[in-house]
């Protein structure tokens, strides 16, 4: 089972955005972060993060997603999103090729980690 916490975060001055993910293959835990395009709002750095974060996977084996995002794990369970689908349905077709997928809410404690990450790429990313 690989499992990933994932994260946005998104300067609301700028739109500048930014993701984090945490990812456990084995017991062995790979830090990742990166810079995202600019978004209208926080809710689609959330979504675009996963978009990333799954791009990172090395193969294609069981998938737990963890995410404190309520709307998008919404949206992913429900397969739609009333201002994110063509969001959504990227993440169902990268989901797809995974045996099982399962995403999972989270609260924003539990994810500090993927969390600090978004936020240290941002922070790189507004110097």
């Amino acid at each position: 089972m690989i499992t990933l916490y994932v994260d946005a975060a998104r300067d609301t001055v700028t739109g500048r955005s930014a993701a984090g993910c945490l990812m456990i293959i084995d017991k062995v835990q790979t830090q990742l972060k990166t810079t995202l395009v600019n978004t209208s709002d926080n809710q689609e750095a959330e979504f675009l993060a996963i978009i990333w974060a799954l791009q990172q996977v090395p193969d294609k084996n069981n998938l737990q997603i963890y995410s404190d995002s309520s709307i998008v794990t919404d949206a992913l369970q429900k397969s739609y999103a009333k201002h994110y689908q063509c969001l959504v349905d990227k993440i169902k077709l990268q989901l797809d090729l995974y045996p099982l997928s399962l995403i999972n809410w989270i609260p924003e404690k539990k994810n500090r980690g993927a969390h600090n990450l978004a936020l240290q790429a941002l922070k790189s990313a507004n110097h």
